[in-house]
């Protein structure tokens, strides 16, 4: 049987018209800016107006990645049609994607088969131009502050101890390191420099956790840009850049307004990496959904050990929010690949592989229950190739830790693969949770990493580089301590060695350094070789996308 492919399925799905699905949501025409006929911005002054009483907030995280596939997305867009089968009011919450992976290893992010948010060819490209405004916010900012220091630096700004990059939203390892300034003294002043991926910018956590247009200027404002000859601080408020900078990102700031195949609507607002940034999309736009939902459905990236970590240590602490339930995303395919199967002996019953992979799904789920105390659910993607014996084996595992096991097939059955699944997430959002934290913000940085290390990776400690040790100390002598932590970190392992798959044991995280986001609002840990401008691979998926004569777009997936 010749499946069709995720842009073949969109492609053949009409669309409603974006106005419509504002009607469903009940976005008055006041609020609603439309690009074109099937996307639209709406106003975040609908959050202000508005006295509905706030629906309940899902999170749908995963297990830990493998090639074989978890789909993350492709669940969360499921549920939310699941949800509205099942004749509930629900609006789902995601990431727009950035063009690094689109055109590398990964293609489209909008969701997969018939569990997919439209049109999907202009959310994996340019969409409403979100990122092109905090690219052009990002470089205002590295421009002006290059150009304080050729015309004076009065700030006396040391060009040996500036932080801030350039970025631009592709996959590009040639622009990782750079000299600039070359030329002569009218060209700028000549120094190390470097770019970022957009999603890895501050610009971009500061984007998606900004709470308003005031909060984002004052977010803007604290950004530190480097460090003067005796060691202060230099922020994007020093230099004045802050008015401008807002001004860029002010309609950028507006939650984007698209459906899925089934007419449910999607807020697909910000993007930033789970293993380098927090992972999460915009807090405005989870705030939108919940204020017009019943249920608002939304997703963290990459394994529950750092989209969902950084969603409730970081985003939740922050915006104030509470979840009401958490789905488990996992596969058999890809527990057997942390059981040390190879991704090409999938298709074979191999319930040994499976349950030496199991305890990565059963670690996950116990830091949701035990360390975060919130009521969860294992949603298991089916494929063909599973078997029933495999299915049962992951049942009676997680049937252990209390926890409830759904089959999924919304990849292939749309919202009605997702009604079993959105019942049992109604049943878990009626259950009173007890909500907590994995740390407290009075800590010292190190006791914060410590924590996650330990209740969350589950290794027995961490190790500081002297490098780390000296920032640390003057992080802390700066004020920046009180911060919530952002790790950075491989998405393939519990641990910092990509290698380490399943549940390994006895490990512990070596930091190397780490680094203040004072306008995100938290401290980065970096541990391993994370890069945050990735690179393209050897075959790159842009090689196989076109456009022919009609404007149709194919090899998006």
């Amino acid at each position: 049987m010749a499946y069709l492919s995720d842009i073949e399925i969109a492609q053949s799905t009409p669309m409603q018209p974006i106005t419509e699905i504002a009607k469903v949501a009940g976005v008055d025409d006041k609020y609603l800016e439309q690009y074109g006929k099937y996307k639209a911005k709406v106003d975040y002054n609908l959050l202000k107006a508005s006295d509905r009483k706030n629906g309940k907030l899902i999170l749908v995280t995963a297990i830990t990645p493998t090639p074989a596939g978890e789909g993350k997305t492709t669940t969360t867009i499921g549920l939310a049609d699941g949800l509205k089968k099942i004749g509930k009011n629900v609006v789902v919450a995601l990431r727009e994607p950035s063009l690094g992976p689109v055109f590398g290893v990964k293609g489209g992010a909008a969701g997969g088969g018939y569990a997919q948010v439209v049109p999907m060819e202009d959310i994996n490209l340019h969409f409403t131009g979100d990122f092109h405004a905090i690219g052009a916010a990002n470089n205002l900012l590295a421009a002006m502050l290059d150009n304080h220091i050729y015309q004076g630096n009065q700030l006396n700004i040391d060009p040996r101890r500036i932080t801030w990059k350039r970025c631009v939203d592709m996959n590009d390892r040639q622009l990782r390191f750079v000299t600039d300034g070359l030329g002569g003294r009218v060209n700028g002043v000549p120094r190390e420099d470097g770019y970022d991926i957009t999603v890895a910018s501050e610009i971009m956590a500061v984007f998606c956790l900004a709470s308003s247009i005031t909060d984002l200027k004052e977010r803007l404002s604290r950004i530190v840009v480097g460090y003067t000859y005796d060691e202060q601080p230099v922020t994007a408020g020093d230099l004045g850049a802050v008015g401008a900078m807002a001004a860029l990102l002010k309609d950028a700031l507006k939650p984007n307004l698209v459906q899925t195949l089934e007419g449910t609507p999607a807020f697909v607002h910000g993007g930033p990496f789970a293993n380098i940034a927090h992972g999460c999309n915009s807090v405005i736009a989870t705030k939108m959904a919940m204020k017009l939902g019943d249920y608002a459905v939304t997703e963290a990236g990459f394994g529950a050990d750092l989209g969902a970590e950084k969603f409730l240590d970081i985003k939740c602490r922050m915006a104030g929010l509470n979840p009401d339930a958490v789905v488990m995303v996992a596969t058999v395919r890809a527990l057997k690949m942390h059981g040390g199967v190879a991704k090409t002996e999938l298709g074979s019953e191999n319930l040994a592989a499976l349950e030496a992979g199991i305890p990565n799904l059963l670690r996950h789920v116990s830091n949701i229950k035990d360390v975060y105390k919130l009521p969860c659910v294992v949603a298991v993607n089916r494929f063909p190739t599973d078997t029933d014996a495999e299915i049962a084996l992951v049942i009676e595992k997680c049937k252990a830790l209390g926890v409830n096991v759904v089959l999924s097939t919304v990849w292939a059955d749309g919202g009605n693969g997702g009604m079993a699944l959105a019942e049992e997430v109604v049943r878990l959002c009626e259950q009173k949770n007890e909500f907590t934290f994995s740390y407290e913000l009075d800590g010292t940085i190190e006791e914060k990493i410590e924590a996650i290390v330990r209740r969350v990776y589950r290794g027995d400690g961490v190790n500081f580089t002297p490098a780390a040790k000296k920032e640390i100390a003057k992080l802390t002598a700066l004020g920046y301590d009180q911060m919530p932590v952002c790790m950075a970190k491989t998405q393939y392992s519990f641990s910092d060695d990509m290698t380490k798959l399943g549940a390994p044991e006895g490990f512990t995280v070596t930091v190397r350094n780490v680094k203040v986001s004072a306008g995100a609002g938290f401290i980065v840990a970096l541990t391993g070789d994370i890069m945050t401008m990735p690179g393209l691979p050897k075959s790159p998926a842009a090689l196989r996308i076109d456009v022919d004569e009609d404007g149709r777009i194919t090899g998006l997936f």
